[in-house]
């Protein structure tokens, strides 16, 4: 809906087509309804001087049932406008002549917030009828700077004079008074009407500067972010141009290196073909060439086949006489006493061959029983020395046992038991036998130990017929060989014994 006021007509109320009326894009509407007439007086001077300083503004509106109403745009209608416009006669009510002139006009409806866009056209038509001078009693003034415009109504009695006997001057008769002081009344309410409307005008105008200004700051912000955004632009413009400009080049290079290589491949393919067509040609020619030679070849190859089937057929009749001929000499060589001492002489080295054979076996045996037989010292020296510490754990168990049943068979006879400690008596001399058979089992087990001694000593004597310098070596061998197990020492009797062998065997070589 439309919304205005102009309080110069009379009335500061605003004025408001209604019902609203739904409006669309690129849509023609008439707003009910808007049809509007004034009725009001004053001087000629006063009407073109306000039509001229003072447009009508017209609101366009937006009315919502669930929200507030809001202002959308703004409309200016220039009122002077209908001021120029060509004068109609007409006969007033009473048959007095009178003017009437009419304008019409489309105007732009500018957003009310923003940049001031346009987002309509209001079409409207203006009459202003002029009805000549008021002869009326009452005189109805109107100031639109106070509102006095809204039904109030201001009355300047005219009251006839009277006229004196005398007839006085006009300037001193009440009429001329009421006319010069209504005057000046209406020049002090035209010059406070006037000064109203500079200061409204200064304030619209400050606003207006102050709004030209912020919209100035605006425009120039954004401006210079556009020349920045356009500068920005340009540098990837002139970039991209560069770069097109350099891919255009290696285009065009890659494209003279293309057609350079193409024309160099097409004369290498030219090229090939030619030398494969003579290649061709070549070898046909060296094939039928061959082909001659070969078939030459074939001839006289059949032709030494059958000489060499003739000299192959002599020679087998040749090899035949030979092989009788070698048969005879071989019965003829096998009575001589010769072939018999030959075959005597083969048969005598394959018994040395054989004799060797074993002799180097039995030395691989002899070094292996002596490797064997020097394990077995090692693992006689590990088990004697075990059972030696054996024993001595058994003889100090049996000497602790023997104590412990010695202090208990005295404090059995000291204390004279009854039969259960005779029986007990009895059996701690069983013990006690026990203990001396177990002991004399040891005794014989270190018996048959120092025969295995003597066993070995006896081996050592039946070595002395062997060779005296392996002998000595081997004695010496098995000496030091005890000694690095570390079970051995010198003062043990095996060693001594082997020591004393040694001694014997450097006696003998020195008397030998």
């Amino acid at each position: 809906f439309l919304r205005y006021s102009y309080p110069f007509f009379g009335s500061a109320a605003p004025i408001m087509t209604s019902p609203p009326v739904e409006v669309r894009k690129n849509m023609e509407v008439f707003l009910p309804q808007s049809y509007c007439a004034f009725d009001f007086a004053t001087i000629p001077h006063q009407l073109q001087d306000t039509f001229f300083r003072l447009p009508l503004l017209v609101e366009l509106w937006h009315k919502d049932k669930t929200a507030k109403d809001l202002l959308l745009g703004l409309a200016r209608l220039q009122l002077s406008d209908v001021l120029a416009s060509e004068k109609t006669r007409f006969l007033g009510g009473s048959g007095e002549q009178c003017w009437r002139q009419t304008y019409n006009e489309t105007v732009s409806v500018t957003a009310a917030q923003g940049s001031g866009n346009k987002i309509a056209e209001l079409s409207y038509a203006i009459t202003l009828e002029d009805y000549g001078l008021v002869k009326m009693q009452e005189i109805l003034l109107s100031d639109s700077s106070q509102c006095l415009g809204d039904g109030q109504q201001q009355h300047v009695p005219h009251t006839q004079p009277r006229v004196p006997e005398n007839n006085p001057e006009p300037r001193e008769t009440l009429e001329y008074k009421a006319a010069l002081e209504l005057e000046m009344w209406k020049e002090m309410q035209e010059d406070i009407f006037e000064n109203q409307l500079k200061r409204k005008e200064m304030a619209h105008m400050e606003t207006l500067a102050e709004e030209w200004k912020k919209r100035d700051r605006e425009r120039e912000a954004l401006v210079k972010k556009k020349v920045a955004e356009y500068t920005v632009l340009e540098e990837k413009l002139h970039k991209n141009l560069r770069d097109l400009d350099k891919r255009e080049r290696q285009l065009f290079s890659a494209e003279s290196e293309l057609q350079r290589v193409k024309k160099e491949l097409q004369a290498e393919h030219e090229r090939h073909l030619q030398e494969l067509q003579d290649s061709v040609r070549r070898a046909r020619e060296d094939s039928a060439h061959q082909v001659e030679l070969e078939r030459s070849k074939i001839k006289q190859v059949e032709q030494d086949k059958l000489r060499l089937q003739q000299q192959l057929y002599e020679a087998e009749n040749k090899h035949k006489m030979l092989e009788k001929e070698f048969q005879q000499y071989k019965e003829q060589q096998s009575n001589k006493p010769e072939t018999q001492l030959q075959s005597e002489i083969t048969l005598l080295t394959l018994e040395k061959v054989e004799l060797e054979r074993k002799l180097e076996s039995a030395t691989k045996s002899k070094l292996h029983y002596k490797q064997q037989w020097t394990r077995a010292l090692k693992e006689l020296a590990r088990f004697k020395q075990r059972e030696q510490e054996n024993a001595m754990a058994h003889l100090k168990k049996q000497q602790q046992e023997l104590e412990h049943l010695r202090l208990r068979y005295l404090a059995a006879e000291e204390k004279e038991l009854g039969k259960t400690d005779r029986q007990e008596l009895e059996d701690i001399r069983n013990e006690l036998n026990r203990l001396k058979q177990q002991e004399e089992e040891r005794k014989q087990l270190q018996d048959v130990r120092d025969n295995s001694a003597g066993r070995v000593d006896s081996l050592h004597s039946r070595k002395l017929n062997e060779n005296m310098g392996d002998y000595l070596s081997r004695l010496i061998e098995e000496r030091d060989t005890l000694l690095r197990t570390g079970v051995y020492s010198h003062e043990d009797h095996i060693v001594s014994e082997l020591d004393r062998q040694i001694r014997e065997a450097i006696a003998k070589g020195n008397i030998t």
